[in-house]
């Protein structure tokens, strides 16, 4: 009964047209060309580095795509495993007709070839947005970039701004903010005035929320002006040697005044806490950084509590944050739980976050899952898996536990999957 239960669910949710929240998207490039594209994503990357391929095989300068990708299937033999390399397959199969069986070293031409030949029809990226149930995606846009060239209500902007609040001490950063902006920043007041610039912008480009990721030591306070001009000053005086605390001090300054802009133009303000930089330096592209347990998000207590009217969506890296992520949504009304992000979007901590968060935040605060992809086509698979797992829970945990009807539990599956985007994000009519 519960698998038979577990597939309507499922079929009934997967019939949605989504909204994905969170991705890395180019609009202007949005699908990919070749199975590199794919494979370079850095989850096989990482797992193939991790199983014993050399960084300089898996990113030797000028490498050709092909070449690239037979690399690589000598040697994911060890992931197979893995929920990332079933996401592969999935693809493969319903993207691109594949049917010959595991995929190795001995046929993996085949489907190169077949892949590139369809990924080379103009209108891919429309049929992959249809195919995956998608009618938008957000986007993960830098404070400069020019935001022109592309359908903003299908790819929209999100401003971005880790530069801005971790990277000003960076001379090429607040260039890139001046030019940007036409702003000079040289005062607290001008930086503030080209921060305003941004938002202006970024709203009148159909923009639908601010984000940042944050590294677990941070800590939000409200910075005077007198004490941001001080360390404005000494972070043009001194550029990369600048003291830490006149950093942290203009850090907490710009992002309050994120926040301020937030409470302003009515944007939420996406929080993805926990990510530590550069931990495996020596790793490959993006398969550098890992979470760190000490983080708590008692660190944020003053922001919650100083814009009760913003709205706070945020992810922890990883699950272990969870409960306490559950207990700020169940407390604070501007606190919401988002996706599943980066370390616990695996399908077992997926199912424990998920059925914690079901059980005790209020249904109009969960905004279920984000694919947090780069290629299009991985939204697919992805969302694939977590309605795999919604549906599972919500026929143990509710029609057989607790006696819903089977159309109860869809409403709240499509309501985390889509009502709740919808409403957070302006999407309602």
């Amino acid at each position: 009964m519960s698998q038979e239960l577990r597939g309507r669910l499922f079929a009934e949710l997967d019939a949605l047209v989504l909204i994905d929240p969170h991705t890395h998207i180019n609009a202007l490039a949005p699908a990919s060309r070749t199975l590199a594209d794919i494979l370079g994503y850095h989850y096989y990357t990482e797992l193939a580095h991790s199983a014993g391929m050399p960084r300089e095989r898996i990113e030797e300068p000028g490498l050709d795509p092909k070449e690239k990708v037979g690399r690589l299937f000598a040697n994911l033999g060890p992931i197979d495993n893995t929920v990332q390399y079933s996401w592969f397959a999935e693809m493969a199969q319903k993207f691109f007709g594949w049917d010959g069986g595991p995929i190795d070293s001995t046929n993996w031409e085949t489907l190169y070839d077949r892949a590139t030949d369809r990924m080379a029809a103009p209108d891919w990226p429309e049929l992959v947005l249809q195919r995956s149930g998608l009618s938008a995606v957000f986007l993960t846009n830098d404070f400069d970039d020019p935001l022109e060239g592309f359908d903003t209500n299908v790819y929209v902007p999100c401003l971005r701004t880790d530069d801005l609040v971790f990277h000003l001490h960076r001379r090429q950063v607040r260039e890139r903010l001046e030019r940007a902006t036409e702003s000079a920043v040289t005062t607290a007041s001008g930086l503030r005035s080209a921060i305003s610039s941004l938002f202006q912008r970024f709203a009148s480009r159909n923009a639908r929320a601010c984000a940042i990721s944050l590294p677990p030591d941070f800590e939000p306070a409200k910075v005077l002006p007198g004490r941001a001009e001080t360390a404005l000053e000494h972070v043009l005086s001194k550029g990369e040697a600048a003291d830490a605390s006149h950093r942290r001090a203009l850090a907490h300054y710009v992002f309050w005044t994120l926040a301020e802009f937030c409470q302003e133009y009515r944007l939420p303000f996406d929080l993805m806490i926990g990510v530590n930089r550069q931990v495996y330096p020596q790793g490959v592209f993006q398969g550098q950084d890992l979470y760190d347990s000490r983080v708590s998000l008692i660190q944020y207590r003053e922001l919650f509590n100083a814009f009760p009217q913003v709205p706070f969506p945020i992810s922890v890296l990883a699950s272990v944050t969870n409960q306490e992520l559950v207990s700020y949504a169940w407390i604070f009304p501007n606190v919401y739980t988002h996706g599943h992000w980066w370390y616990s979007n695996t399908p077992t901590f997926i199912e424990h976050d998920l059925s914690a968060r079901l059980e005790a935040v209020p249904r109009t605060k969960q905004l279920g899952y984000y694919s947090d992809m780069y290629k299009l086509e991985f939204a697919l698979p992805k969302f694939g898996m977590y309605k795999r797992i919604l549906a599972k829970v919500l026929a143990e945990r509710f029609v057989i536990e607790q006696g819903w009807s089977e159309q109860r539990a869809v409403e709240l599956g499509r309501q985390l999957l889509l009502g709740n985007v919808q409403r957070m994000f302006g999407f309602e009519s």
